[in-house]
């Protein structure tokens, strides 16, 4: 018979399939179910709200993100060092040590350092063991000299040693220092080796000397005089190449020389004997006899190297000379060549000149073989370290593995409202409470992302003291209107701690079907409400600006303006007949209406749903379409479904205020203000029924005979409209007479 597989339960839920995880063997089958079905691939361990040690943990590169194959490696560790999967959904942080699985080598070695760290505390006897006792038992080994990590603190070292002190600390001065496990600064291993070896090698090469006198008095004059050489020997080798060229063609002696052009140039600048430019002209006027002047006739920016290598170069070997010719500096350069060679191969490290006799002391001591011995037994300690680590990773699982899991493999913790791992905290703002907030680090970058969640996003700075903090807070219902930026409210996190918040970005996306249906009718009035305004301003402007011209006039004794005219007959004719046109069309429009009789009903909802219907489609399209990937995936998360936030989702994570149901309410404001529109409305609609009531005979049974509506039939005789078009043709002209 095949192996049996494992039964998987799943749930629906923001319109994706979701796996249930609830037991140990869930977790210890959980490499075999397809990732094609989990929620998120791949996570961040900062910016959420989860204990980022146990993140740490699992984050097995150091990359600052969990992936599906590093959480699958955590769950198979954990199922591998416990006798029974099924405490690893006990969310407890306190191990029995009989559910250490000893079987193998690594469980029974955590199992023998949980004794060790009971023994130490006092509690050999308990059979469990906490995350708090781990936890204080690394904490007190990082503090101890030897903790493990086989770095050397010497702040740490007995006090009995400070002769190790001073020599740990001069090494780390000069070859660096390592970090150890409790962040300090410290010695390693590599350093210690390279600081000796560099110091033999110097005190190998100072025992040389000696044999380096160059027929000088002392090796210290020779390593003396070779050094005043070298100083000087380029610009002296170049001084008689010049010369001994010139002295093969006469005619190179002028090229080679400065020119007057050369040094006109010079004469424009403000000059020094180290300025560069004069350091580059020869070190002597050329001479076809090749002879360096030594006691005058030198470039200014070398008369103290010349006077350096006369004194303590050709004077000791050659004798007093007040010239130098290109054999005699052979015979120089020859005669110090040993000690040229002693001095280049002098090894370049940080020892820097270290005396002989002080390296030869410390070769001589044991300083190197002791700290050694420090760093051997502090890497004996590592194992120790290393098995306490594992014990402190086992109970982490233990406590936070199922709870990371309904928060990666699926969303269970966000959609049962327990507050999933990357829900940063509440925002409360604009009269609602905001349940969806994601840490933000760079908001420009997440809202070109989070945008195709087709959801209003409010990106707010948050500030606690100097603390500063982004994030993001989906509005997913209630009204939008009131929502700007530079809107504050208040946010707290997770901890319960209070920050002020200041909306930065806004995302603008429907909440709701019912906020598109007002959507048209508030940017209609929104427009008529700023061309009024614009209008208003302009013509206050003008008025302002008129007055001030008058003022300006009266003030300088200007004879004021003409009068203003007379109203022109012909513009109130213009207006009058504009004002009979509107009245007709709008006297039109209501007998159509008023003929549709039962179904003008019908028409004004026909007439409601031109204008909020395109609005109302879009809203449903995007609502449609409304998810949490983008959100999560613009912070780092890899989302693997499309997690879909409906209206009833929405409607729970952004909860408006509501007044309690057993509390007292009084409906009477006495600063309520009374406006007068609602009551022309209601008028106008009034009417607009008895209009239609009339015109379709329904109240003929209480009207008189006179003020019953005409039929149609009559209303349209032309024997009777005939006498009505010429009695108003032939008024036409005395009007037009009379107006003239």
């Amino acid at each position: 018979m095949g192996m049996q597989q494992h039964r998987w339960q799943f749930v629906r839920a923001g319109g994706v399939d979701q796996v249930v995880i609830r037991t140990g063997a869930d977790i210890a089958h959980l490499a075999e179910l397809d990732q094609k079905l989990w929620v998120a691939l791949a996570c961040p361990t900062r910016g959420v709200e989860f204990d980022p040690a146990t993140l740490d943990s699992i984050d097995d590169n150091a990359d600052g993100r969990i992936r599906a194959p590093e959480l699958l490696a955590a769950c198979q560790w954990a199922v591998a060092h416990v006798r029974d999967p099924e405490v690893l959904v006990s969310g407890a942080d306190v191990l029995a040590l009989d559910s250490i699985n000893t079987g193998s080598d690594s469980g029974a070695a955590m199992h023998a350092e949980a004794r060790r760290i009971l023994a130490l505390a006092g509690q050999a006897g308990s059979s469990t063991i906490s995350l708090a006792q781990v936890q204080e038992r690394l904490a007190d080994l990082s503090a101890m000299a030897l903790n493990g990590d086989g770095i050397l603190n010497p702040a740490r070292l007995p006090a009995d040693a400070a002769d190790l002190q001073a020599l740990a600390q001069r090494i780390m001065d000069a070859y660096g220092a390592s970090i150890g496990c409790d962040g300090e600064p410290g010695l390693a291993q590599p350093a210690l080796e390279q600081f000796f070896a560099d110091v033999r090698a110097l005190a190998d090469w100072q025992a040389q000397a000696p044999a380096q006198c160059c027929g000088l008095d002392t090796p210290e004059r020779a390593c003396a005089a070779a050094q005043v050489l070298n100083a000087v020997q380029a610009k002296v080798d170049d001084f008689f190449a010049r010369c001994r060229l010139a002295a093969f063609d006469t005619k190179a002696l002028q090229p080679l020389s400065p020119s007057e052009e050369g040094y006109a140039a010079l004469g424009q600048q403000t000059l020094s004997a180290g300025d560069a430019a004069v350091a580059a002209l020869p070190l002597a006027t050329l001479d076809a006899a090749a002879l360096l002047p030594l006691n005058g006739g030198i470039n200014p920016a070398w008369v103290d190297a010349v006077q350096a290598l006369h004194t303590q170069v050709i004077v000791p070997l050659l004798g007093e000379q007040t010239e130098l010719s290109w054999a005699q500096w052979q015979q120089v350069c020859d005669q110090l060549a040993p000690c040229r060679q002693w001095l280049a191969a002098r090894p370049q490290s940080p020892v820097g000149d270290l005396p002989l006799e002080e390296a030869q002391a410390l070769l001589a001591s044991d300083g190197q073989q002791r700290l050694q011995a420090l760093i051997d037994q502090d890497s004996a300690e590592a194992v120790h370290s290393g098995e306490a680590k594992s014990l402190e990773k086992l109970i982490r699982l233990q406590r936070d593995l199922l709870a990371l899991l309904n928060n990666f493999v699926s969303f269970s913790s966000f959609y049962s409202r327990a507050g999933a791992m990357f829900q940063a905290g509440t925002l409360y703002l604009d009269g609602r409470s905001c349940e969806l907030t994601v840490d933000v680090q760079d908001t420009g970058a997440h809202a070109a992302l989070a945008g195709l969640a087709k959801t209003f996003l409010a990106y707010c700075e948050c500030r606690r003291g100097d603390e500063v903090r982004h994030i993001v807070a989906a509005f997913t219902a209630g009204d939008v209107d009131f929502l700007f930026v530079g809107r504050k409210g208040i946010f707290y996190d997770r901890q319960g701690q209070d920050w002020d918040a200041r909306i930065t970005t806004l995302i603008e996306n429907p909440t709701s079907i019912g906020q598109a249906f007002f959507s048209p009718y508030k940017k209609f009035l929104r427009f008529i409400e700023e061309q009024v305004a614009q209008r208003a301003a302009s013509k206050d402007a003008a008025i302002t600006e008129g007055l001030q011209t008058k003022a300006a006039n009266l003030a300088a004794g200007a004879p004021p303006a003409d009068a203003p005219k007379k109203t022109d007959v012909g513009t109130v004719a213009a207006i009058g007949v504009a004002l009979g046109s509107i009245s007709t069309v709008l006297v039109a429009i209501l007998t159509k209406v008023l003929e549709l009789g039962p179904w003008i009903p019908l028409a004004v909802l026909g007439l409601v749903l031109a204008i909020s219907g395109p609005s109302m489609l879009i809203a449903w399209l995007k609502l449609r379409e409304r998810s949490l990937g983008p959100i999560l995936d613009a912070s780092g998360w890899a989302i693997n479904g499309r997690m879909k936030i409906n209206l009833p989702l929405g409607r729970s994570l952004s909860q408006q205020a509501q007044v309690p149901a057993n509390a007292h309410r009084s409906l009477h404001d006495p600063y309520a203000q009374q406006s007068p529109a609602r009551w022309w409305l209601a008028a106008a609609f009034v009417l607009l029924l008895a209009g239609a009531a009339w015109s379709q005979g329904w109240l003929n049974a209480w009207l008189p005979q006179d003020w019953q509506p005409v039929p149609a039939a009559s209303a349209e005789d032309p024997a009777e409209k005939a006498p009505a078009a010429e009695a108003a043709e032939a008024a036409a002209p005395a009007a037009a007479e009379a107006a003239q």
